[in-house]
């Protein structure tokens, strides 16, 4: 008999999951399964979902360099199958695969699942328990330098946007998931990244600097007009992953009315770097604190990275998110901030993104 899931306090809106490239990888590999049914493959889908209380969030669509890679497992930051550049044209058509595919979820849902362009759609859906889905783009391999893929893609609902995954592309320079090793590694952004960021900010479309080095990190910081995220990025001085981020990047961040979200990946939390699932929530709850701590209840959120990592084992996928409200609860956070990282200050962020 299958134990019953606990569901949050709280709902929870999430800045970052793999789940439709997984939905979309599975498809490929001819062991497609059905969002809309209770698996045991993946972290995530629509019945272990409103069990656990997880409200929606930003869907990454992410191009793989190597659609074989595990992003849960090890792997050599050095192998060039896996970090090598994805032409446009590619990047385009596999996003829009994907985007499709979250229309088609949201389409034969009967409305269950709703695309949110706005905020008040976010909220209006976690008001009715329907799961809210913010459309992202990870790595931004699929937009030209003219721009005419991003105006399509606003279009269609893309409202956040990772300028790069730990690769090189077009607009900057991403960190390897190297530790310990430092983000600050390679130039700033590129020309054409500089102007990415305007138009982004002209669109309305939040700007996510997960995966970016820190050169490129200061260009968005100094450019940008709107507050800047990091969608699924811990704390560099707990974990000092090139993936996390530094006190210094924690306070401009701070400074820009943006947010952190917490990133599940064990690699990613333990001090360590480990890649092991007997990883304790506590040392979650460690990251959690130290952003409160220096940035405020306001600028602190969940990305859990689902589908795209390996979580501890005592969360094990989304219906451990009551689990882990319950650690957090533990460490003397209260109701109010419970409920802002669960789910206001994502919102708040990308209404910042829009005003």
């Amino acid at each position: 008999m299958q134990n019953e899931t606990i569901k949050s306090p709280f709902p929870v809106f999430d800045g970052h999951n793999d789940t439709l490239l997984k939905l979309e990888i599975e498809a490929i590999k001819g062991t497609e399964r059905s969002f809309f049914d209770r698996s045991d493959m993946g972290h995530l889908d629509l019945v272990r979902a409103q069990e656990a209380g997880f409200a929606g969030g930003l869907f990454a669509m992410f191009v793989p360099s190597n659609p074989q890679q595990d992003f849960s497992r090890p792997f050599n930051p050095k192998d060039a199958v896996n970090f090598q550049a994805v032409p446009q044209k590619l990047a385009f058509d596999f996003t829009m695969r994907l985007l499709e595919r979250a229309e088609r979820i949201a389409a034969d849902s009967d409305g269950a699942v709703v695309i949110c362009r706005t905020p008040e759609e976010n909220r209006s859906a976690i008001e009715r328990e329907k799961l809210a889905v913010s459309l992202h783009i990870e790595g931004a391999e699929a937009i030209d330098t003219q721009f005419y893929a991003l105006e399509e893609l606003h279009k269609r609902g893309l409202r956040s946007l990772g300028l790069v995954w730990s690769r090189e592309n077009a607009f900057g320079y991403g960190v390897p998931m190297a530790h310990p090793a430092s983000p600050d590694i390679g130039p700033g952004l590129t020309g054409a990244g500089r102007d990415l960021v305007r138009a982004c900010n002209r669109l309305g479309i939040l700007l996510d600097l997960s995966h970016l080095n820190e050169k490129g990190f200061w260009d968005v910081a100094r450019i940008t007009e709107r507050p800047i995220v990091a969608s699924h990025s811990n704390v560099h001085s707990i974990c000092p992953n090139s993936r996390n981020l530094t006190d210094k990047q924690l306070d401009a961040i701070k400074e820009s009315g943006g947010l952190v979200g917490i990133n599940f990946h064990v690699a990613f939390l333990r001090p360590d770097g480990g890649f092991s699932r007997d990883t304790s929530l506590d040392v979650l709850a460690d990251h959690a604190a130290y952003l409160l701590d220096r940035m405020g209840e306001d600028c602190v959120a969940l990305g859990s990275d689902f589908d795209g990592s390996m979580v501890p084992s005592d969360l094990g996928d989304v219906t451990g998110l009551a689990r882990l409200m319950e650690v957090l609860d533990a460490r003397g956070f209260s109701s109010q901030v419970l409920e802002k990282i669960a789910s206001k200050n994502w919102i708040a962020a990308l209404e910042k993104a829009v005003a």
